[in-house]
Protein backbone atom coordinates (compact mmCIF):
# COMPACT_ATOMS: atom_id res chain seq x y z
CA UNK A 1 0.00 0.00 0.00
CA UNK A 2 0.84 3.63 -0.71
CA UNK A 3 0.22 6.63 0.83
CA UNK A 4 0.82 10.22 0.65
CA UNK A 5 3.28 10.16 4.01
CA UNK A 6 3.66 8.04 6.79
CA UNK A 7 0.38 6.26 7.75
CA UNK A 8 -1.40 7.33 10.72
CA UNK A 9 -2.73 5.10 13.29
CA UNK A 10 -6.33 5.23 11.58
CA UNK A 11 -4.38 4.34 8.44
CA UNK A 12 -2.73 1.46 9.55
CA UNK A 13 -6.30 0.14 11.13
CA UNK A 14 -7.75 0.73 8.01
CA UNK A 15 -5.30 -1.49 6.37
CA UNK A 16 -5.54 -4.19 9.08
CA UNK A 17 -9.29 -4.79 8.36
CA UNK A 18 -8.83 -5.09 5.21
CA UNK A 19 -6.27 -7.50 4.91
CA UNK A 20 -5.54 -11.11 7.09
CA UNK A 21 -2.49 -11.67 8.88
CA UNK A 22 -0.15 -11.16 7.22
CA UNK A 23 -0.62 -7.56 7.04
CA UNK A 24 1.22 -6.20 3.89
CA UNK A 25 4.22 -4.19 4.48
CA UNK A 26 2.99 -0.16 4.18
CA UNK A 27 5.72 1.92 2.27
CA UNK A 28 5.33 5.91 2.15
CA UNK A 29 6.00 7.59 -1.06
CA UNK A 30 6.13 11.36 -1.20
CA UNK A 31 4.73 12.53 -4.27
CA UNK A 32 5.17 16.07 -6.56
CA UNK A 33 2.83 18.58 -6.76
CA UNK A 34 1.08 18.00 -9.68
CA UNK A 35 -1.81 18.95 -12.25
CA UNK A 36 -3.39 15.63 -12.69
CA UNK A 37 -6.70 17.43 -14.22
CA UNK A 38 -4.33 18.63 -17.25
CA UNK A 39 -1.91 15.35 -17.22
CA UNK A 40 -4.98 13.23 -18.01
CA UNK A 41 -5.35 15.65 -20.74
CA UNK A 42 -2.27 15.26 -22.49
CA UNK A 43 -3.37 11.80 -24.01
CA UNK A 44 -6.90 13.66 -24.91
CA UNK A 45 -7.61 13.57 -28.73
CA UNK A 46 -8.81 16.75 -30.47
CA UNK A 47 -12.15 16.65 -31.18
CA UNK A 48 -13.86 17.45 -34.78
CA UNK A 49 -17.20 18.28 -35.24
CA UNK A 50 -18.08 19.41 -38.34
CA UNK A 51 -15.77 22.51 -39.32
CA UNK A 52 -14.73 22.99 -35.30
CA UNK A 53 -11.86 21.37 -33.91
CA UNK A 54 -11.03 21.55 -30.33
CA UNK A 55 -7.71 20.79 -28.88
CA UNK A 56 -5.39 21.45 -25.22
CA UNK A 57 -2.39 23.37 -25.60
CA UNK A 58 -0.53 19.94 -25.64
CA UNK A 59 -1.81 19.23 -29.72
CA UNK A 60 -0.58 21.54 -32.11
CA UNK A 61 -2.63 23.51 -34.91
CA UNK A 62 -3.59 22.05 -38.24
CA UNK A 63 -2.83 24.72 -40.80
CA UNK A 64 -6.17 24.01 -42.20
CA UNK A 65 -8.23 27.17 -43.23
CA UNK A 66 -11.20 25.23 -43.54
CA UNK A 67 -11.35 24.51 -39.66
CA UNK A 68 -12.70 27.01 -37.61
CA UNK A 69 -9.94 25.86 -34.55
CA UNK A 70 -9.72 26.47 -30.59
CA UNK A 71 -8.06 25.62 -27.43
CA UNK A 72 -9.62 24.41 -24.40
CA UNK A 73 -7.07 24.06 -21.59
CA UNK A 74 -7.69 21.43 -18.82
CA UNK A 75 -8.66 23.55 -15.64
CA UNK A 76 -10.46 22.92 -12.71
CA UNK A 77 -13.59 20.36 -13.37
CA UNK A 78 -14.71 21.34 -16.89
CA UNK A 79 -12.94 19.65 -19.94
CA UNK A 80 -11.92 19.99 -23.40
CA UNK A 81 -15.51 19.58 -24.70
CA UNK A 82 -14.80 15.29 -25.41
CA UNK A 83 -18.82 14.24 -24.90
CA UNK A 84 -21.27 13.58 -27.68
CA UNK A 85 -23.36 16.38 -26.40
CA UNK A 86 -20.78 19.20 -27.13
CA UNK A 87 -19.65 17.36 -30.87
CA UNK A 88 -23.46 17.42 -31.14
CA UNK A 89 -23.97 20.84 -30.32
CA UNK A 90 -21.16 22.12 -32.19
CA UNK A 91 -22.06 20.35 -35.54
CA UNK A 92 -25.55 21.93 -35.22
CA UNK A 93 -24.23 25.27 -34.39
CA UNK A 94 -22.47 25.27 -37.92
CA UNK A 95 -25.15 24.09 -39.59
CA UNK A 96 -27.40 26.63 -38.07
CA UNK A 97 -25.27 30.06 -38.05
CA UNK A 98 -24.37 29.18 -41.82
CA UNK A 99 -27.74 28.92 -43.00
CA UNK A 100 -29.75 31.28 -40.67
CA UNK A 101 -26.50 33.97 -39.63
CA UNK A 102 -28.01 34.57 -36.00
CA UNK A 103 -26.72 38.52 -34.80
CA UNK A 104 -27.33 37.61 -30.87
CA UNK A 105 -26.32 34.44 -29.12
CA UNK A 106 -26.89 32.87 -25.81
CA UNK A 107 -25.01 30.30 -23.96
CA UNK A 108 -26.69 29.10 -21.01
CA UNK A 109 -25.25 26.84 -18.96
CA UNK A 110 -21.79 27.03 -20.60
CA UNK A 111 -19.05 25.27 -18.65
CA UNK A 112 -15.59 26.17 -20.04
CA UNK A 113 -17.21 28.21 -22.41
CA UNK A 114 -16.69 25.76 -25.97
CA UNK A 115 -19.51 26.72 -27.30
CA UNK A 116 -19.78 30.03 -26.94
CA UNK A 117 -16.33 30.26 -28.35
CA UNK A 118 -17.37 28.06 -31.15
CA UNK A 119 -20.09 30.53 -32.34
CA UNK A 120 -18.58 33.73 -31.25
CA UNK A 121 -15.30 32.50 -33.82
CA UNK A 122 -17.35 31.41 -36.19
CA UNK A 123 -20.36 33.82 -36.65
CA UNK A 124 -18.38 36.58 -34.96
CA UNK A 125 -21.01 38.10 -33.31
CA UNK A 126 -22.23 39.02 -29.43
CA UNK A 127 -22.69 35.43 -27.37
CA UNK A 128 -23.33 35.91 -23.72
CA UNK A 129 -22.25 32.30 -21.82
CA UNK A 130 -23.52 31.92 -18.71
CA UNK A 131 -23.51 29.39 -15.72
CA UNK A 132 -24.62 28.73 -12.23
CA UNK A 133 -20.95 27.62 -10.86
CA UNK A 134 -18.72 31.20 -10.18
CA UNK A 135 -15.45 29.05 -10.55
CA UNK A 136 -16.97 28.11 -14.26
CA UNK A 137 -17.51 31.28 -15.38
CA UNK A 138 -14.09 32.95 -14.63
CA UNK A 139 -12.80 29.57 -16.66
CA UNK A 140 -14.92 30.59 -19.22
CA UNK A 141 -13.88 33.90 -19.65
CA UNK A 142 -10.22 32.57 -19.39
CA UNK A 143 -10.97 30.65 -22.32
CA UNK A 144 -12.86 33.36 -24.18
CA UNK A 145 -9.63 35.80 -23.85
CA UNK A 146 -7.35 32.95 -24.53
CA UNK A 147 -8.91 32.37 -27.66
CA UNK A 148 -9.38 35.61 -28.98
CA UNK A 149 -12.62 36.16 -28.82
CA UNK A 150 -13.45 38.79 -25.93
CA UNK A 151 -14.68 41.35 -28.13
CA UNK A 152 -17.47 39.16 -29.38
CA UNK A 153 -18.32 36.84 -25.81
CA UNK A 154 -18.82 37.65 -22.77
CA UNK A 155 -19.79 34.90 -19.07
CA UNK A 156 -21.55 36.00 -16.08
CA UNK A 157 -23.07 33.47 -13.36
CA UNK A 158 -26.16 33.06 -13.61
CA UNK A 159 -28.82 30.70 -12.78
CA UNK A 160 -31.59 30.32 -15.60
CA UNK A 161 -32.46 33.31 -16.87
CA UNK A 162 -32.07 35.40 -13.89
CA UNK A 163 -29.62 38.16 -14.75
CA UNK A 164 -29.79 41.47 -15.94
CA UNK A 165 -27.01 40.88 -18.72
CA UNK A 166 -29.54 38.25 -19.91
CA UNK A 167 -32.05 40.26 -20.24
CA UNK A 168 -30.45 43.40 -21.70
CA UNK A 169 -28.97 41.31 -24.49
CA UNK A 170 -32.83 40.10 -25.34
CA UNK A 171 -34.18 38.63 -27.24
CA UNK A 172 -31.71 36.38 -28.77
CA UNK A 173 -31.96 34.62 -32.39
CA UNK A 174 -29.75 31.63 -30.80
CA UNK A 175 -29.92 29.83 -28.06
CA UNK A 176 -27.92 27.07 -26.85
CA UNK A 177 -28.17 24.70 -23.71
CA UNK A 178 -26.31 22.00 -22.86
CA UNK A 179 -27.59 21.20 -19.57
CA UNK A 180 -29.87 18.19 -18.81
CA UNK A 181 -33.73 17.13 -19.84
CA UNK A 182 -35.35 18.16 -16.47
CA UNK A 183 -34.08 21.27 -16.12
CA UNK A 184 -34.17 22.23 -20.20
CA UNK A 185 -38.02 21.10 -19.84
CA UNK A 186 -39.06 23.71 -17.09
CA UNK A 187 -37.06 26.07 -18.52
CA UNK A 188 -39.41 25.66 -22.13
CA UNK A 189 -41.72 28.84 -21.22
CA UNK A 190 -38.84 30.92 -20.61
CA UNK A 191 -37.36 29.86 -23.88
CA UNK A 192 -40.12 31.18 -25.50
CA UNK A 193 -39.99 34.44 -23.73
CA UNK A 194 -36.04 34.87 -24.83
CA UNK A 195 -36.00 33.65 -28.22
CA UNK A 196 -36.18 35.90 -30.75
CA UNK A 197 -39.39 34.58 -33.52
CA UNK A 198 -37.90 32.89 -36.35
CA UNK A 199 -34.95 32.36 -34.18
CA UNK A 200 -33.51 28.81 -33.04
CA UNK A 201 -33.23 26.86 -29.60
CA UNK A 202 -30.41 24.11 -29.52
CA UNK A 203 -30.55 21.54 -26.96
CA UNK A 204 -28.65 18.48 -25.38
CA UNK A 205 -27.45 16.64 -22.48
CA UNK A 206 -30.98 14.86 -23.14
CA UNK A 207 -30.64 10.95 -23.30
CA UNK A 208 -32.36 9.17 -26.31
CA UNK A 209 -35.51 7.78 -23.90
CA UNK A 210 -35.74 11.42 -22.51
CA UNK A 211 -36.35 12.91 -26.36
CA UNK A 212 -39.99 12.58 -26.67
CA UNK A 213 -40.83 14.19 -23.39
CA UNK A 214 -38.32 17.19 -24.21
CA UNK A 215 -40.02 17.57 -27.69
CA UNK A 216 -43.36 17.55 -25.69
CA UNK A 217 -42.53 20.14 -23.64
CA UNK A 218 -41.47 22.50 -26.31
CA UNK A 219 -44.62 21.86 -28.31
CA UNK A 220 -46.59 23.28 -25.56
CA UNK A 221 -44.55 26.56 -26.13
CA UNK A 222 -45.22 26.20 -30.01
CA UNK A 223 -41.77 25.35 -30.74
CA UNK A 224 -40.94 23.55 -33.88
CA UNK A 225 -39.04 20.45 -34.17
CA UNK A 226 -36.28 21.08 -37.23
CA UNK A 227 -33.53 18.14 -36.21
CA UNK A 228 -32.47 15.80 -33.65
CA UNK A 229 -28.43 14.59 -33.98
CA UNK A 230 -27.95 11.34 -32.53
CA UNK A 231 -24.38 10.80 -31.27
CA UNK A 232 -24.30 6.93 -28.74
CA UNK A 233 -26.52 7.41 -26.00
CA UNK A 234 -27.31 11.77 -26.56
CA UNK A 235 -29.71 13.58 -28.27
CA UNK A 236 -29.21 17.29 -29.60
CA UNK A 237 -32.28 18.71 -30.61
CA UNK A 238 -32.55 21.75 -32.93
CA UNK A 239 -36.02 23.53 -32.56
CA UNK A 240 -37.11 26.95 -34.12
CA UNK A 241 -39.85 29.24 -32.72
CA UNK A 242 -42.35 30.44 -35.09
Amino acid sequence: MYTHGEPNDAERAAVHDLFDDPVPPILAEKLPDTDWVSESQKGVDPIRAGRFRVRTPDHAALDDPSLTEFVIPAAQAFGTGQHETTAGCLETIERVARRERPRNALDLGAGSAVLAIGIAKLARIPVLATDIDPVAVEVARENIRANGVASFADAVTATGFSHRAIAARAPYDLIVANILARPLMSLAPEMARQLAPGGSLILSGILTRQRRAVLAAYAGQRFRHVRTLVKGEWVTIHLKRG
